[in-house]
């Protein structure tokens, strides 16, 4: 059970550091991306609608706008597009609406007469070729105001901050829990060593008592001479009872002898 709720904690914690690095990444390209006419994201610039000037056909506020870069001589009559604005109410901005025709400006220039078909009313200032940005390709309904949310301080902290600092907090958990490993596995083997140690010195101690204990055999044998003395006895005893039975045979026969002579 233990095993269990070790690895679930450990895939846990391994979706949140990924959720959390995909997150702070996904938003720092997206603030720094999106709605930037200069930046670009697998050939697309990605915009935030902020009204809905083409909210009766195609876009509303709030949502995320893709456009892609585009030779303006191809573009024509119905087609979208992205441009930065030299009217005088919106002077600089971005906006994206639909091209009415095609024409030229008072210097002689191509262009397009561009309209938002949420109003149906043509724009001020002729759209000329050097502010176009691109064609309208697709929308994302409503991101848009995520990413709106993301470039304000509740926004930064909650998807920047936070995610950054469970990393940190992960890592840090992370050494502290590797440093007591290692310092437990440090003192496994030193304690280990240690016992390895004591088990040779009770060895070193037993074999002394028992060389101590045959060298005292071998000193009393050595100090008791009773041992060489009753062996000698038992050998000079022997000797004699064999001479003594020598004799008595030797007497024996030549007493037989004696006998069988007279006979």
């Amino acid at each position: 059970m233990k095993k269990i709720l070790s690895i679930m904690q450990k895939v846990l914690v391994s979706i949140l550091v990924v959720a959390a690095v995909s997150m702070m990444i996904f938003t720092i390209i997206s603030v720094s991306t999106f709605d930037r006419s200069n930046r670009e994201l697998f050939g697309y610039k990605a915009f935030i609608v902020l009204s809905d000037s083409m909210s009766k056909t195609d876009f509303s506020a709030g949502d995320l706008i893709f456009v892609r870069s585009v030779d303006p001589s191809l573009l024509k009559e119905g087609d979208i597009i992205s441009f930065i604005s030299t009217n005088s109410n919106n002077y600089g901005q971005t906006i994206t609406h639909k091209i009415r025709k095609k024409t030229i400006d008072s210097n002689g220039d191509p262009g397009f007469i561009t309209y938002g078909t949420t109003t149906g009313v043509d724009d001020e200032q002729i759209v000329t070729y050097p502010y176009i940005l691109g064609k309208y390709q697709f929308h994302l309904a409503g991101v848009g105001r995520f990413f709106m949310f993301l470039k304000t301080t509740p926004g930064y902290v909650l998807f920047i901050f936070i995610p950054f600092m469970l990393l940190i907090l992960n890592f840090g958990i992370r050494s502290v829990r590797l440093f007591r490993e290692y310092k437990k596995e440090q003192r496994e083997e030193l304690q280990a060593e240690r016992e390895k140690i004591e088990a040779e010195r009770e060895e070193a101690r037993r074999m002394m008592e028992e060389l101590m204990k045959l060298k005292a055999e071998l000193s009393g044998l050595q100090k008791d001479p009773t041992v060489y003395d009753g062996q000698a006895e038992v050998s000079n005893d022997g000797e004699e009872a064999e001479s003594i039975d020598m004799e008595t045979i030797k007497d024996e026969m030549e007493h037989t002898g004696s006998s069988l002579k007279a006979v």
